[in-house]
């Protein structure tokens, strides 16, 4: 008893926890924050409001001990109460309210109010101190005074309730004051998990001798609150917290993202909000955060805030206003610009002012300008400079009106280029003599082509005075056969005592898509040879002369056929002396070329192109690091594009020098084709920009069907380019695993087929690749697999039956590809390139599996030393692993030529039944090392997860988790039909997850079916 009255009684309901509404803010009066924090309460029942008769239910009927009597609260008022006294007694009486709705909440809330008669002073043995609560719930008030049964069952107890203040023997129940001291008690209950739609109160005493002075019944709900810019509604919490969803107040967002939800705060049981929202407003553009955080305010003139967040309004940058309140963005003033590339915060520019001070220096038909900077740079640091030329036709007529001017034509050149330049300088040649030219220098910057007005400029006149060579007249075929026409010329007259120095002639075909592709010869007579050219074609032909004041224009283009077939035979004896004669010169040139390089080790060959165009059956690769002018390889193996032929499309991807893109090449005359395009990145070196140019000076050597084709550069201009032909499937390690399983074997035999064919093209021009890999191997769209990627090629020693290339700067290795003599030794030949070969073959019969998977390069070296080999990939023809093993030899010199592996590989085509023969199933006990890297079976695997990135098959762990696959017990049970429900739909990925399941099965099946 005494330590019932000991104990604290609840505290009010209604009074909100100090802890659950946060700090204030400083400036947010006291009495808002907590009206604003304090828990809404939505009364059910009061009787304490009643004026009339309560009329409760009493059990039993016969004998009723619950009487309904009137009396005075705290405040005078009249109220209607219960009393019951049966201390005599351990029979049971039960008193049941009316039917109470229930509303929309699902806790409910009963406070009551009561005093209890001490048992000590009533002396009577069957008294008790304490009632029962009980709740039954009902969708409809059916109750009645037999339904439902007077027991716990169908009730539900709530608490039995005992009271904290006791009346001794003499105090009235209805709980007067003695001595200023209350009394009564106050229970305060809790109802929960409610789901009909309204319920009743029981009281159940035995024995007590107590009176209900009030009853109430009622339940919590959250207040509308707004914070962190969100407005949240009334919310009535439906269990332990209540997620309410809210809006953004007034000019305020989400924030952007893939994330972003609407604000969401949690509502307590107790009607009180709990925390932060999960997901914050924030101020849209244009508008700050005022005194609170309920309200966003505009920004006022010549205020702006660019972005949502929690930033204030800045006052606009330099030169530019707001025109209205809330403004994102504040507009340029008249004369200024903002570029697109700026940010809305940055200050608005205006173009630069004119250069100042041009200068030239001629030099025969060449002239350099240079210049001082503007005075003004319009506020930007990305000043650039283009250089406009007009020619005024010859000097002795250039003092005519500036009207008889016109645009200089693509004979004249600039370097470095004639727009966007940094420098203050440029050298512009390919002038004609005895001309006047006016140069015109623009500052540009980057909101120049935002100006209506033409940009700043200065003008400096030039007058050239040395005369090139005249145009040659007279061209004319003086002979012709199937594949050659011989032409010659008349030597131009020449006004001054310099004599012709040579001639150059270009030619192309008239007709077709070769169309205006330019070849080159030079000659030092005047007359030429052109060889290898194509039966019964046209040919147009143009020539010009070149002296020590420059070259003079080319010709007007001439048109030449060669013979149809038969037509030559009257001059068989002819041709057979004139191709000894040039078999001879040939023979003659390549000892002296030898020769020269062994004492220079450097390369000045004066005439290559006519050396590659007399009839030679196979060329001879030269290192373009051999020139001293890296220039003039890059002039003799590739040919120059002009930059307005080109148009990019999109970024592919990235490489060691700058962006790798897709784009279409239109020359006039030719069908306009898709191309690959390296672009050197701004800011190179001149290192960087002649190891970028090395690469097309090697490709522009090579033509062969499975060798990338080099379409030409543009180093006229920024960027720097390489076209190459565009490969629609990419590189081939990529394409074989998004495409894994899909290929027959004869198809797999194929691709490899056309790699060894570009091999053997390389090897057998004494080229040595280095870096032979699937992902440097591109494919089309016809599967036809063509060799790329010459960064790591080296020219081969050509005084050797097996030449080598020994890097004196080390370098990177690819150690996974590159044979052991290379690794230890740097020693780079043919042999160590067909040892990658050998490991290109694995790459794609696994479908571009990673070789010697997850092992460190130590462990891989470790393992060749020790005469370990990659393992067959799964359903490899034993007859491909014998070809791979081969590669692999230890001694180079045993491993087969590139010619041997076309052979091998050209037999076993002819011969598809000799590629069903494959490598039994299970570990070769010969490899054990690499063997253990074969992906474990499911049964080795503790999870769905595992077993799946074991295999290398995680893309499909979240279609497996979601199909209900979360056991290795129900994986092992799947079929292919389950595995086309779930999105495996690759054959060879089918295969892989169905292999690996047939293990489990076998492992699991019974010792007797092993057997």
């Amino acid at each position: 008893m005494e330590g019932r009255r000991g104990q604290r009684a609840p505290a009010a309901p209604g009074r909100a926890s100090s802890s659950s509404c946060g700090r204030p803010r400083l400036l947010l009066p006291l009495l808002l924050l907590l009206s604003s924090c304090r828990a809404e309460e939505e009364v059910l029942m009061n009787t304490k409001l009643e004026t009339s008769d309560l009329r409760w239910t009493n059990y039993p009927a016969d004998d009723p001990q619950w009487e309904e009597v009137s009396g005075l609260d705290d405040e005078q008022n009249s109220v209607r109460t219960y009393e019951i006294c049966t201390p005599y007694s351990l029979s049971s009486y039960w008193l049941r309210t009316r039917w109470i709705p229930r509303k929309a909440a699902s806790t409910l809330y009963v406070e009551i109010r009561f005093t209890m008669m001490e048992c000590s002073s009533l002396n009577q043995r069957h008294c008790k101190e304490t009632f029962n609560l009980y709740y039954y719930q009902s969708d409809s008030d059916e109750a009645t005074p037999t339904h439902p049964a007077w027991m716990e069952n169908p009730y539900t107890k709530v608490a039995t309730v005992a009271a904290d203040h006791l009346l001794r023997g003499g105090e009235r129940r209805g709980g007067e004051r003695r001595g200023g001291e209350r009394r009564s008690n106050v229970k305060l209950l809790r109802l929960e998990a409610l789901r009909g739609a309204g319920l009743y109160l029981a009281f159940h005493s035995q024995g007590a001798c107590m009176a209900l002075l009030s009853v109430r019944v009622f339940y919590r709900k959250c207040p509308p609150l707004r914070r962190a810019f969100a407005s949240f509604p009334e919310t009535i919490p439906h269990s332990l917290v209540e997620q309410a969803q809210g809006v953004c107040v007034e000019n305020a967002v989400t924030p952007p993202g893939e994330n972003s939800q609407p604000p969401s705060m949690l509502c307590g049981e107790d009607g009180q909000w709990v925390g932060q929202p999960t997901s914050t407003c924030a101020c849209r553009p244009g508008y700050e955060a005022g005194e609170t955080d309920v309200r966003c305010r505009a920004c006022s003139s010549g205020q702006f805030k660019a972005e949502s967040g929690p930033g204030a309004c800045r006052p606009c940058p330099a030169y530019s206003k707001t025109l209205i309140p809330g403004s994102a963005y504040c507009l340029c003033l008249p004369g200024y610009h903002r570029a697109d590339s700026d940010a809305p915060q940055a200050a608005c520019t205006r173009p630069p002012s004119a250069p100042r001070s041009p200068v030239s220096q001629l030099n025969d038909t060449t002239v350099t300008l240079e210049w001082s900077e503007p005075l003004e740079r319009g506020g930007r640091s990305d000043l650039t400079y283009r250089v406009l030329c007009s020619s005024c036709g010859p000097a002795a007529v250039a003092k005519g009106p500036a009207g008889s001017c016109s645009p200089c034509d693509d004979s004249v050149l600039y370097r470095p280029a004639q727009r966007g330049l940094t420098q203050r300088r440029v050298v512009v040649w390919g002038l004609r003599p005895q001309t006047k030219y006016i140069f015109t220098i623009q500052s540009l910057n980057g909101v120049s082509s935002l100006s209506q007005s033409e940009p700043a400029s200065e003008s400096i006149n030039v007058t050239t005075s040395r005369d090139v060579p005249p145009p040659v007249l007279g061209l004319r075929r003086v002979g012709a056969s199937e594949n050659s026409v011989s032409l010659e010329w008349n030597v131009p007259v020449l006004q001054n005592p310099h004599q012709v120095l040579d001639y150059q002639l270009r030619y192309s075909p008239k007709d077709g898509e070769e169309a205006g592709q330019w070849r080159y010869v030079s000659s030092r007579s005047s007359s030429v040879v052109l060889s290898g050219l194509q039966r019964a074609a046209q040919y147009q032909v143009q020539v010009r002369a070149r002296s020590q004041a420059g070259y003079g224009s080319f010709s007007a283009a001439s048109s030449f056929n060669t013979l149809p077939d038969g037509v030559g035979v009257p001059l068989v004896v002819t041709g057979v002396l004139v191709s000894v004669g040039i078999l001879l010169l040939i023979a003659v040139v390549i000892v002296a070329v030898y020769c020269y390089r062994r004492r220079r080790k450097t390369s000045e060959l004066s005439d290559k192109a006519g050396h590659y165009q007399m009839g030679q059956t196979m060329k001879v690769y030269i290192d373009p690091f051999t020139y001293e002018d890296p220039n003039e390889a890059v002039r003799e193996f590739a040919k120059e594009i002009d930059a307005s032929f080109v148009k990019i499309e999109e970024v592919i991807g990235a490489g060691e020098f700058g962006e790798v893109c897709r784009g279409r090449l239109r020359i006039p005359g030719r069908k306009e084709n898709y191309v690959a395009i390296k672009t050197l990145k701004g800011g190179y070196t001149d290192k960087q920009r002649r190891d970028f140019l090395s690469e097309a000076s090697i490709m522009g050597q090579f033509q062969h069907p499975n060798i990338i084709h080099l379409e030409g550069v543009i180093t006229t201009s920024c960027p720097v380019m390489i076209l190459t032909e565009f490969m629609e499937n990419g590189a081939l390690d990529s394409f074989l695993r998004m495409n894994d399983g899909q290929f027959t074997t004869i198809q797999l035999v194929g691709m490899l087929r056309g790699i060894a064919a570009g091999m053997k093209y390389l090897s057998d021009m004494s080229f040595v690749h280095r870096d032979l890999a699937a992902r440097n191997i591109l494919v089309n769209s016809n599967l036809v697999c063509k060799v790329s990627d010459f960064g790591l090629s080296r020219f081969l020693t050509e005084n050797s039956s097996d030449p080598t290339y020994t890097s004196s700067l080390g370098g990177k290795i690819p150690i996974r590809w590159t044979a052991p003599e290379a690794i230890a030794y740097r020693k780079f030949t043919s042999a160590s390139d067909a040892w990658s070969y050998g490991i290109v073959m694995w790459e794609v019969m696994s479908y571009g599996e990673r070789p010697y998977w997850d092992m460190s390069n130590q462990d891989v070296i470790n393992a060749i030393e020790q005469d370990y080999r990659l393992p067959p990939p799964p359903e490899c023809p034993a007859s491909l692993h014998a070809l791979m093993l081969d590669c692999w030899q230890k001694e180079r010199a045993n491993r087969p030529r590139f010619c041997d592996v076309v052979a091998s590989l050209d037999r076993l085509i002819r011969n598809p039944a000799s590629l069903k023969v494959t490598h039994p199933e299970g570990p070769s006990p010969s490899q054990p090392l690499l063997d253990q890297r074969v992906p474990p079976p499911l049964s080795a695997c503790g999870s769905v997860s595992e077993w799946l990135r074991a295999i290398k098959m995680e893309r499909y762990e979240p279609s497996f988790l979601q199909a209900g696959f979360t056991s290795l017990d129900i994986v092992s049970q799947l079929n292919t039909e389950d595995l086309l429900r779930v999105g495996v739909t690759l054959a060879g990925h089918q295969k892989k997850i169905l292999s690996s399941i047939q293990t489990l099965r076998i492992h699991k099946a019974p010792p007797t079916l092993l057997y």
